[in-house]
């Protein structure tokens, strides 16, 4: 994922966001010592494409640009990175957290969290059902 974030710099942007998804060692108390992601790529890509794209004629981007890895990822690692850009920083920073959520809560990607005691979990990507109690209501929707 190195350099993606030079690919974000254009001459008519005053604002450049970055977000950097990482891997904490923890979740819910549970020490994890890496998670494991799978897709179909093919998939995945075009989904994240569509939404880079909304997002760029939503906010008038200079650029969109999103990356999810695949595979394991270690504890303390970046798992996907975001970088938006515009004329203003308001909207690099909205059009970012639009595209942050809707890769994590509508892209088909798949997370095995593995922890130190030696077990492990497959969810999705969001695994905000946990905290709201309801499968259809994610924490970012709480927070507007």
């Amino acid at each position: 994922m190195a350099g993606v974030g030079s690919l974000a710099h254009h001459p008519g942007a005053g604002a450049v966001v970055l977000f950097s998804g990482e891997v904490r060692d923890n979740n819910q108390g549970r020490a994890v010592t890496f998670l494991e992601y799978e897709a179909y790529v093919p998939l995945a890509a075009s989904m994240i494409a569509e939404i880079l794209a909304t997002a760029k004629q939503r906010w008038s981007l200079h650029a969109a640009i999103a990356q999810h890895r695949v595979g394991k990822v270690a504890a303390g690692d970046t798992a996907v990175v975001v970088v938006t850009a515009s004329a203003h920083r308001s909207e690099a920073y909205a059009a970012n957290r639009y595209i942050i959520d809707r890769i994590k809560h509508e892209t088909p990607i798949w997370k095995c969290e593995h922890y130190a005691d030696g077990t492990k979990e497959w969810g999705n990507n969001c695994n905000c059902h946990a905290v709201t109690g309801d499968v259809s209501k994610h924490i970012y929707e709480h927070d507007r």
